[in-house]
């Protein structure tokens, strides 16, 4: 399956203080191997924390990779990354402290 992965890479879409980074840390720009454009921000989302032990579900917004008004999504076609390989985080660095259990 790994002919079908591309590369994404997630920007982020405004500067760090900015007021819609309060409740989500920024990871800075990370780039994935994806099978669309979905999976991608799963894929960097899955590198965050283990979604279980905050008591989340992925439907639930608890990344700043699942929010459209966080990070752009951009297919990269560059060929800086090469399509084959894993199923992955290609680079980047992604802070696993940052997923805060949900409010009730």
């Amino acid at each position: 399956m790994d002919d079908e992965l591309q590369i994404y890479r997630l920007v982020p879409l405004e500067e760090l203080d900015g007021l819609n980074w309060q409740n989500a840390p920024s990871h800075g720009e990370v780039v994935v191997r994806g099978r669309s454009a979905g999976d991608a921000r799963i894929v960097a989302m899955e590198g965050e924390s283990d979604l279980p032990e905050v008591h989340a579900k992925p439907a639930e917004d608890v990344s700043a990779f699942r929010s459209d008004k966080l990070y752009s999504l951009v297919r990269d076609e560059s060929g800086r990354y090469p399509a084959a390989g894993p199923h992955g985080v290609v680079a980047g660095q992604i802070r696993r402290d940052v997923i805060l259990p949900k409010q009730i």
